[in-house]
């Protein structure tokens, strides 16, 4: 019975990174409608984390599952599709009606195509490149473009808009870097908790958006575990 109980929590911890990355995408969406893009942005941005998580955790406990696959798909429509489109909807298309919201929703319908694709030919893709932009990327870049409204110009935002939305579903090859060591971690950390440091010490921490300190705990908790596999990966090979 015991082991049972063990059993089912170890399968559920790497769908429950993916859940609550689902749900941080609902979230963003929910704070771009109430004009607080820069918390909505954070919360793309925790959600990016935590689906670059739960894969590597399911590996990890050994539980990799069709139905983690699957939700995890469903996660990245809402997180990286829906939640970047709302965004650009309040703060670029919904002074154009009608034609701003069909607009918006094609970066989603663009993004879930792209998706099935890659989930029928995962068995058949390179890991050295990605057929077409994946949706993680082209939902981040959108999301970083959106935050600069007032700054960009109008007609450039929306030629990046229908760029992204075609990258995602082209044939282009996009390098993975999968195979590129990455031993820049320790000098990203210590530059990330530096300026957290900082910020604390001049007491300028109520400029930021409150979701920033959800994401620089469960940033540290990422690194960390990737100074971790490096180093298991390092002593294996030697």
């Amino acid at each position: 019975m015991k082991i049972g109980v063990i059993h089912i929590i170890r399968n559920s911890i790497p769908n429950l990174f993916t859940l609550a990355n689902l749900f941080f995408g609902f979230l963003s969406i929910m704070y771009s409608a109430q004009g607080d893009y820069k918390n909505a942005a954070i919360l793309i941005l925790i959600g990016m984390m935590l689906d670059s998580m739960d894969g590597r955790i399911a590996r990890m406990l050994r539980v990799e599952s069709e139905l983690g696959k699957e939700l995890d798909s469903l996660a990245d429509v809402v997180t990286f599709g829906v939640a970047p489109a709302m965004m650009a909807y309040y703060a670029y298309f919904s002074s154009f009606g009608v034609i701003g919201m069909a607009v918006a929703g094609l970066f989603p319908l663009f993004g879930a195509y792209r998706l099935a694709r890659f989930n029928i030919n995962a068995v058949k893709s390179s890991l050295q490149y990605f057929t077409g932009v994946p949706i993680t990327a082209a939902g981040g870049l959108l999301t970083l473009l959106t935050l600069f409204h007032g700054k960009m110009l109008g007609y450039i935002f929306v030629i990046a808009f229908f760029l992204l939305c075609y990258l995602m579903v082209s044939t282009i090859k996009i390098p993975s870097l999968k195979d590129v060591p990455l031993p820049k971690y320790g000098i990203i950390i210590t530059l990330f908790l530096g300026c957290a440091i900082y910020i604390v010490f001049k007491k300028e921490h109520h400029r930021f958006p409150y979701f920033i300190y959800v994401a620089i705990p469960l940033y540290i908790a990422f690194i960390s575990y990737q100074l971790v596999k490096i180093k298991k990966n390092s002593q294996k090979k030697n």
